[in-house]
């Protein structure tokens, strides 16, 4: 299994960026990539430098959000529908992107639950729930 650490995975998005600016071929993976960072144009500072991308703190006691996780999150999500894992995810996720009138939006809305499911699961040292996580979507 790759396990990335969180300085690879900022470097994965720091040169997705400037492969895109810099107008060269992407793979797969940087091209989905690519299609997240184009929605977040906010986050363009924080993937232009990827030495100050490794030595930024992004915790919690500093409030800001963290543009790394956030495009993580957009990822897995993606992952997720497209393998309809865990199952009936790929379902909430269309009911809930029609109600909403965005697949963004939805996005958004399915990191709460995502996030919800893996505080639960650390809190009980039990695997995560797939299907409350499922069913935290279909509520929204």
């Amino acid at each position: 299994m790759f396990t990335p650490s969180q300085h690879d995975v900022r470097r994965f998005f720091c040169e997705t960026f400037r492969k895109w600016r810099a107008n060269e071929i992407l793979t797969p993976m940087e091209a989905i990539t690519r299609d997240w960072i184009m929605q977040h144009q906010e986050y363009a500072d924080a993937l232009s430098d990827a030495e100050e991308a490794l030595a930024a703190d992004y915790s919690v006691e500093r409030g800001q959000a963290n543009p790394f996780l956030h495009l993580s999150m957009h990822l897995s999500i993606a992952e997720q529908i497209s393998i309809d894992q865990p199952p009936g995810i790929r379902a909430a996720f269309l009911g809930l992107a029609q109600r909403l009138g965005s697949e963004h939006e939805a996005h958004h809305q399915i990191m709460e639950c995502l996030g919800e499911m893996i505080w639960n699961s650390q809190r009980s040292g039990l695997p995560p729930d797939g299907t409350a996580y499922v069913e935290c979507v279909k509520r929204r």
